[in-house]
């Protein structure tokens, strides 16, 4: 039986009050929302979740990696393809994206199942992420987060099977983007609950537990999307699903609506905590509506180690005010001067790819030494390439070497830090400090490595590795 192997989430570190939304737009507002940093999108938050989700399994055993998604950073340039070289996957696997629905992320893992049990892969890494823009003082804009979450697909030593499944298709829409639209469009509230999310959902469930001959009293968990808190405690009420005991929690609080990612992060929280032999309902809305009832296996005792979603709430920088945040979204027009335009090459990123994209340094064969970026000689005992290994170094922890703070270089979150850090392995690397707290950075303390946008010039995306400090 085809099932779930592994798992992993990543949500951001920084996080938007909603009290400071009422300060600028008035109103109320309890509890608060994570929101991506402004190196962040969904390519390197599903960077994060994958290589959450395959801690401790040879990644070269991955033979398809899915990736879903309501914002592709590229509206022409697979995502997936970058997502896959930064996870350091073989170049022989078939990768797809899946987009423009909020329902990717569960129709991207029928799609991993299915190939699974057909036998054209082994195992399929599904992975979905979204990074939504609501307009200004519009109602999305306190519910919208962001977030991560990643699936290992496989058919050998199993956390979770996926007993059965019920998918609905329908033409109806709620919310949308044009071509060029920035910022989602949505209709009356009354009629897109009313209309589409209630009975698509109530339909789905229904059909599946009638299907697979279950009630609501046989799970102990259930994960599934709603628009917001109140029609989450409405659907817990429509399908007879005990809030105290059986509905986990789908982060309204403390994430927000993380769009495509919803459904499958709050399952990543019901795995958490869920032990083998536990069923868990789960369900995903948009263009219809799907559901699944996902039975605990023995095999989950063995990915309990997952910074997954528990770990990852533990982590978190609070936004000072509300023009960070419309700085970190691009909502502002800031003055350009010649100083701060940035620059790109396509031909220098391909020829450098394995070292921008999958973090290869070298190791001397001769010396033993292993350096990055990757050099023409070894920089310690000057032996010639034919000595130089390829070695990956993104996984490696390290330690604060030394670092430097300019508080008048032009970058969107100043003060730029530059940092160099000894990598486990005695490697150093040179980078920028992201997701750190200036005011706690000490030589010493332990870092670690993660995949980041660096800027965007001539209309291309530019990713490289970052360091920060170690969320453990």
């Amino acid at each position: 039986m085809a099932g779930i192997v592994s798992y992993g989430a990543y949500i951001p570190i920084y996080r938007l009050s909603r009290a400071i939304l009422g300060q600028v737009w008035g109103g109320g507002g309890k509890g608060e929302k994570a929101i991506a940093n402004w190196d962040e999108d969904s390519i390197t938050m599903a960077v994060e979740a994958g290589t959450d989700c395959l801690k401790g399994i040879e990644r070269k055993s991955v033979d398809a990696l899915y990736f879903a998604t309501t914002t592709p950073p590229f509206k022409e340039k697979q995502s997936a393809s970058i997502i896959a070289a930064a996870l350091d996957l073989r170049e022989d696997i078939i990768a797809a994206d899946f987009t423009n629905s909020l329902r990717s992320g569960t129709i991207a893992l029928r799609a991993a199942l299915d190939a699974v049990k057909a036998g054209s892969s082994k195992k399929v890494l599904v992975i979905v992420a979204d990074c939504r823009v609501p307009a200004p003082n519009s109602a999305l804009e306190p519910l919208f987060g962001d977030g991560a979450a990643a699936f290992l697909i496989g058919q050998d030593g199993l956390a979770a099977e996926i007993e059965g499944s019920y998918y609905l298709t329908s033409e109806f829409i709620d919310i949308w983007r044009l071509e060029y639209d920035m910022l989602p469009r949505t209709w009356e509230e009354r009629f897109t609950l009313d209309e589409g999310y209630e009975p698509h959902m109530k339909k789905a469930v229904a059909a599946l537990l009638k299907a697979q001959n279950t009630a609501a009293k046989d799970f102990s968990k259930a994960a599934f999307y709603a628009p917001n808190a109140r029609a989450h405690e409405a659907m817990a009420r429509t399908l007879r699903l005990d809030a105290k005991t059986q509905v986990q929690n789908p982060l309204f609080d403390s994430v927000g609506n993380t769009g495509a990612a919803f459904a499958l992060m709050t399952l990543v929280g019901a795995l958490e905590e869920a032990k083998a032999g536990d069923r868990i309902l789960v369900a995903s809305y948009g263009d219809g509506a799907d559901a699944h009832i996902v039975r605990v296996a023995e095999g989950i005792s063995k990915v309990k180690d997952r910074r997954g979603i528990k770990k990852n709430l533990q982590f978190k920088l609070m936004l000072e005010n509300y023009g960070k945040y419309v700085t970190f979204r691009n909502l502002i027009k800031f003055e350009e001067t010649p100083m701060t335009r940035p620059r790109t090459s396509l031909t220098a990123m391909w020829r450098d790819r394995n070292w921008v994209y999958r973090c290869h340094g070298h190791k001397c064969q001769q010396c033993g030494k292993t350096q990055f970026p990757p050099q023409k000689r070894c920089m310690y005992c000057q032996a010639d390439d034919k000595f130089l290994q390829e070695v990956p170094l993104s996984d490696r922890k390290g330690v604060l070497f030394t670092y430097s703070m300019d508080e008048r270089t032009a970058v969107v979150d100043p003060p730029n830090v530059l940092a160099a850090v000894n990598l486990d392995g005695g490697v150093r690397i040179f980078s920028q400090m992201t997701d750190r707290d200036v005011n706690n950075i000490k030589v010493g303390m332990p870092m670690e490595l993660t995949f980041r946008r660096i800027h965007d010039a001539l209309g291309v995306h530019n990713y490289f590795w970052k360091c920060r400090p170690v969320r453990e």
